[in-house]
């Protein structure tokens, strides 16, 4: 048994009339977000300094009593507006020089969300919950256990609503299976992931495959007036084929999560520079999606209380030999295979940087100890026959 602390769950509403009055309070609370943010410019330019979070907050709720489209919105989500901005703006003064650039305005249409925190809902039971002065109903895939921290509704591009429901203390059981295994792994182009037991996982590459059908779904789009309803069709044709891609990947990536830790109970990863293999090979990186995947696998692997461990991104796994610990000078990408002068083994590459990250990943490992509580010897190979 495993307690996780805050858990996230996601569930759709049914496609009904009354959802207007949900789209209505999220388009509300996108003209409020666009007033806060026009607020504060103002103020900067005026004063020169920055808009308390308090002040903005009252100066709305004082807003809020003359505007009824305002008071549509609960006061505790235009509070939580106020302060995700006061948030944003706080990431720009820190890291400003990092290219983390203020919030901006948003279009309303475009405009996503609002959350609700200790009042303005209320589970009355089954699938039905009341939002405001009216109840609504959702698919109801999983109980809701614990306690209910916050509850955000979302529209998605296609105008389909979500709820998500952060909960707290709610206690998740997963069979312990331990093998005592650890492994490491090798991101690739090529090759999705290289495992240094010598097993391969290629990438089904969903976006590759649905390119055509995309570029299809855009120039339709693109030839629509706009305006029209035409093109919003086309829109709504272009955006469920992104989503088909978006939830392949994401299915494959759940099922390849809970494959490899039920088979190894520490992972080893090379600390990856996302964003300059975006520039260098773009959209094959955006395709792979290895930030998504290391993600979902450092949730399922704490979930079953696994180890994910990540290496110094500048260290030579690629060109250090994994038998003898020669490290060459240079190594170009185009050579897959290499002979090691020093002990004149044939070492492929991705083979050989799993195998380095490996040994590397298992030094930096937390020991895992004994049922008895105790570090002895055998914990430390995590071949322990106490596990």
């Amino acid at each position: 048994m495993y307690n996780i602390s805050m858990k996230t769950l996601k569930f759709k509403f049914y496609n009904q009339k009354r959802n207007k009055h949900l789209k209505r309070k999220i388009n509300a609370s996108g003209v409020i977000y666009n007033h806060c943010i026009a607020l504060h410019r103002r103020y900067y330019r005026m004063w020169g300094k920055h808009l308390a979070c308090g002040k903005l907050q009252s100066h709305i709720a004082k807003l809020r009593k003359r505007n009824p489209f305002w008071q549509s919105v609960g006061s505790q989500a235009v509070q939580d507006i106020c302060q995700r901005i006061e948030k944003a703006y706080q990431l720009f003064f820190k890291h400003n020089k990092k290219g983390v650039r203020p919030p901006g305005f948003k279009k309303v249409k475009k405009y996503k969300s609002f959350t609700l925190k200790q009042a303005g809902y209320k589970f009355i039971g089954g699938n039905r919950v009341k939002i405001g002065n009216r109840v609504y109903q959702f698919w109801k895939s999983r109980e809701i256990e614990g306690t209910v921290k916050t509850l955000t509704i979302k529209r998605t591009p296609l105008g389909e609503l979500f709820m998500v429901v952060v909960v707290d203390n709610c206690p998740e059981s997963e069979a312990e299976f331990t093998t005592g295994r650890i492994a490491g792994f090798d991101f690739g182009l090529k090759t999705f992931l290289t495992c240094s037991d010598g097993s391969k996982i290629e990438s089904p590459q969903f976006l590759k495959q649905s390119l055509n059908a995309i570029k299809k779904a855009s120039r339709q789009h693109s030839k629509k007036l706009k305006g029209s309803a035409n093109r919003e069709r086309a829109r709504k044709n272009l955006v469920r084929k992104h989503e088909h891609v978006t939830n392949q990947r994401r299915d494959w990536f759940w099922k390849l999560a809970h494959e490899l830790t039920n088979k190894f109970d520490v992972l080893c990863f090379e600390t990856l520079n996302l964003k300059g293999m975006q520039r260098l090979w773009g959209r094959k990186i955006s395709d792979l999606a290895f930030g998504e995947f290391l993600q979902i696998l450092e949730w399922i692997a704490k979930n079953k209380g696994k180890q994910v461990v990540f290496i110094d991104q500048w260290y030579p796994s690629t060109k250090t030999c994994s038998i003898c610990g020669h490290v060459l000078e240079k190594l170009d990408l185009s050579v897959r295979e290499w002979r090691c002068p020093s002990c004149q083994s044939v070492n492929g590459r991705d083979e050989n940087a799993a195998k380095n990250i490996c040994a590397v990943g298992a030094s930096t490992a937390q020991v895992r100890r004994c049922k008895t509580g105790n570090a002895c010897n055998c914990c430390l190979s995590l071949e322990s026959p106490h596990l």
